[in-house]
């Protein structure tokens, strides 16, 4: 039983990358498919029919793949890659965590604010304690989350400010059972694919922008 409060199964369909070659579960890899206008679509939820093609999240292996005409080759077929195919699958996975999240909180299982949050740490009944990237190292440290819960780091404080409908949130908690397994599995795609380095933007604590934002 995982912390997120469902049973892992050891029957999880796996896929092959494109790219390395490398066999991994699907639930954290990236689906592609060719639309009938022959550009390459990304398949987010795993949903669009035709042809399956498999990355692994990693940030360049959009590019990668392109470069070296592999989605041509899975697809065994002419196809179009267009040039913001990565920004759209990063934009479009994103969203998905905040939708999530934003479901989440409506559903009382997700909240907050640092007082809130402190709280339910120490009630230990979180899943994972969500942290903005752009936000300071020493503001973040001084929230971790209980033994056996996860730290999502994915989104910056104005992607977790969406889904609780305010300008930026630094930390916030998802309590266990729910929806937690599918934003863990989500979010984990997503910091695969965007690494886990800092993040360009200004860091940020509880009173607001510090400093500027950086080059992109």
């Amino acid at each position: 039983m995982t912390r997120g409060g469902h049973s892992q199964s050891r029957t999880e369909p796996e896929r092959r990358c494109i790219l390395t070659g490398a066999r991994g579960p699907a639930a954290a890899m990236i689906r592609f498919v060719v639309a009938p206008d022959g550009a390459v679509v990304p398949d987010i939820l795993g949903r669009l029919p035709g042809r399956g093609m498999w990355l692994s999240a990693a940030p360049d292996h959009v590019e990668r793949a392109a470069r070296k005409g592999l989605f041509a080759r899975a697809a065994r077929r002419p196809v179009r890659v267009p040039d913001d195919l990565a920004a759209t699958v990063e934009a479009q996975l994103a969203a998905r965590v905040i939708a999530l999240l934003a479901m989440a909180r409506k559903a009382g299982a997700a909240l907050a604010g640092f007082e809130k949050v402190r709280a339910a740490l120490a009630a230990d009944d979180v899943a994972a304690l969500i942290q903005a990237r752009d936000g300071s190292p020493r503001e973040k440290s001084r929230l971790r989350p209980p033994p056996g819960a996860a730290r999502i780091e994915a989104l910056a404080a104005q992607e977790i400010g969406l889904a609780f409908g305010r300008g930026y949130v630094i930390h916030a908690a998802l309590k266990t059972g729910g929806l937690a397994p599918r934003i863990l599995a989500e979010a984990g795609r997503l910091d695969a694919l965007r690494g886990t380095g800092p993040s360009p933007a200004a860091e940020m604590d509880d009173g607001g922008p510090i400093g500027r934002c950086g080059d992109a």
